[in-house]
């Protein structure tokens, strides 16, 4: 019998606010920006990339692509979508 095997997405299974916020937290503990800014595109696309577009002010096509695996956003595309997600940028001193 042959294994079945879909594709993990991880925007299939963030639901809540605190999902989101736990969900970044553990992608900024890296300091990797382009994981950051993939992690911000599966939230993105949990609560509807359409809708963050419009609530951004930024189109689409270029969200999917700065928030993509190999996207590298403007820290104004950063700021754009924490805020259309009801987020805010903020910085504390590292341990």
């Amino acid at each position: 019998m042959a294994l079945k095997v879909t594709k993990f997405d991880p925007a299939d299974y963030i639901d809540t606010d605190e999902d989101i916020l736990f969900y970044l937290e553990a992608a900024m503990e890296g300091n990797d920006p382009r994981h950051i800014a993939s992690a911000l595109g599966d939230i993105a696309r949990s609560k509807g990339m359409s809708e963050i577009a419009r609530k951004s002010g930024l189109g689409r096509q270029a969200l999917y692509a700065a928030l993509s695996d190999n996207g590298n956003p403007t820290l104004e595309t950063l700021t754009s979508v924490l805020k259309a997600l009801g987020l805010q940028l903020s910085v504390q001193r590292a341990a």
